[in-house]
C-alpha cells in the first residue's frame, strides 16, 4: 500500500463486519500495525529498519533486569493491551507476572507497569506522548519514548517528566527497582563502540 507522505497516521479503516476488538483472530488481515481507539480501527504502515533497531536496543537494555526478576514478565512484538475497550499495542512492556495470563491467546488485559514506545520515521514525539498519556490513564506507572532522531528518551510518569541524553542513566522507578539502564543502550548501533585491541 502506498502511502502519500501529506497523509497524517494513523489511518481510520472501516472494521469489518464481524469485527470484536477483544477477539485478535477477526482483526483484518494487513500488513502494517493496527490499534483499537476511542471505537476507531488505527492503522500504521509497518516499522522501518531504524525503528526495529531501537525496539531490539530496547528489549536488550530491560532483559538482563528481567532475568533478574522472576516477578515481572516482558513483552514485545506490538505487545497487545486490552483495556477499557481500546487495544494499543507498546513496542515493549514489561508486567507484573500475576497480571499476565499465559494460557491465554488473546490480548494482555492488564496494565504493563513499564511502556516502551519509540519513534518511526512518521510517528513522532507528539504522537508518542498521546499514547504515553493512554497508557497512564489505563494504569501504567513509566512510560518510556525513544526519539530516534535526537538520541533521547522521554520518562513519563503521573507525577511528571525527565528527559535523558545519550550519556544519562535512567532514572529508577519504585515499581522497577535496579531498573536503570544508560540511555546509550537504546542507541547501540548509532554509539561508538569499545574495540578490542
Amino acid at each position: 500500500m502506498q502511502v502519500p507522505s501529506s497523509v497524517l497516521l494513523p489511518i481510520e479503516l472501516a472494521p469489518p463486519p464481524d469485527f470484536d476488538p477483544a477477539r485478535p483472530e477477526t482483526w483484518p488481515q494487513v500488513v502494517g500495525r493496527l490499534e483499537w481507539v476511542g471505537g476507531r480501527l488505527l492503522w500504521m504502515p509497518p516499522c522501518g529498519g531504524r525503528q526495529t533497531r531501537r525496539v531490539w536496543d530496547a528489549i536488550g537494555a530491560v532483559d538482563p533486569w528481567l532475568r533478574l526478576h522472576p516477578e515481572f514478565v516482558g513483552g514485545t512484538n506490538e505487545a497487545g493491551l486490552l483495556l477499557d475497550g481500546d487495544v494499543r499495542a507498546p513496542d515493549l512492556a514489561v508486567f507484573r507476572a500475576r497480571d499476565v495470563d499465559e494460557s491465554s491467546a488473546g490480548f494482555v488485559r492488564a496494565a504493563p507497569v513499564l511502556a516502551v514506545e519509540v519513534s518511526g520515521a512518521r510517528e513522532g514525539e507528539t504522537s508518542l506522548r498521546e499514547k504515553a498519556r493512554w497508557y497512564l490513564a489505563k494504569g501504567s506507572e513509566v512510560v518510556w519514548l525513544v526519539l530516534a532522531e535526537s538520541t533521547e528518551v522521554i520518562v513519563l510518569t503521573s507525577a511528571g517528566e525527565h528527559r535523558c541524553g545519550l550519556d544519562d542513566v535512567m532514572p529508577e522507578h519504585p515499581s522497577l527497582l535496579g531498573l536503570t539502564p544508560r540511555v546509550g543502550e537504546f542507541f547501540r548501533n548509532l554509539t561508538p563502540r569499545a574495540t578490542a585491541s
